[in-house]
């Protein structure tokens, strides 16, 4: 188990390093792409989980952690991911939200962002929801709360956390490597109109991945 936490872990920081040393070509004055935000909590929350602090757990554990030890899962994935999928009983509170600024630099980001990510990702273009730690707080006023937080890949809940550890939660769990790296049968209670692990995949690339999974089906 430890290796497995060892590398989705890995795999979660190379990933977020990776894409954050090819930033869009927008004002760095402003907030780009929801990656390029989280690079500033990186190194905090890589070091809350390395040192065991925030606790990392597999999705396989993720029930057994939510029924058996008395977690909330904390799920801080945009909205029009959770839509996709969910699992039910889970608390929202995104962690990144679409930037509705229509200034011209905004409006040229959105261009530039769905021109190279947003077609394929059926992401939108977001921001750092300045509100998170007091929306969390809104809905799990103790302190002392034990929380799972999670997202699709793992990225955005590692900001997530280190937030939430920084505003004064202590009892926290990060899903390593997120929904994506679930399993049917690792969320029970999941719902929705798709797969939890592929909420995250939009647009072209989710027409494209439903074509593989066509084509294995068949062949």
């Amino acid at each position: 188990m430890a290796t497995q936490l060892n590398h989705v872990f890995r795999t979660s920081i190379l990933k977020l390093k990776t894409q954050s040393e090819t930033p869009l070509r927008t004002s760095s004055r402003t907030q780009r792409f929801e990656v390029i935000n989280a690079t500033s909590s990186t190194s905090s929350a890589r070091q809350l989980i390395e040192s065991g602090t925030v606790r990392p757990i597999l999705a396989k554990d993720a029930s057994s952690a939510i029924n058996s030890e008395g977690f909330i899962l904390l799920d801080v994935r945009p909205t029009w991911e959770r839509e996709k999928a969910r699992v039910a009983g889970s608390l929202h509170v995104p962690i990144f939200v679409e930037d509705k600024d229509n200034s011209p630099i905004t409006l040229l980001k959105k261009w530039v962002h769905f021109g190279y990510i947003g077609l394929w990702t059926g992401q939108y273009l977001t921001t750092v929801n300045s509100e998170f730690l007091s929306q969390v707080e809104n809905h799990i006023p103790g302190k002392d709360t034990k929380l799972l937080v999670a997202c699709g890949e793992g990225l955005r809940s590692m900001t997530a956390a280190s937030k939430l550890y920084n505003g004064g939660y202590k009892n926290l769990g990060w899903l390593a490597g997120g929904f994506n790296r679930s399993k049917d049968n690792d969320f029970p209670s999941a719902e929705g109109k798709e797969k939890l692990q592929y909420a995250t995949v939009g647009g072209a690339s989710y027409i494209f991945l439903q074509l593989l999974i066509f084509l294995k089906a068949v062949g």
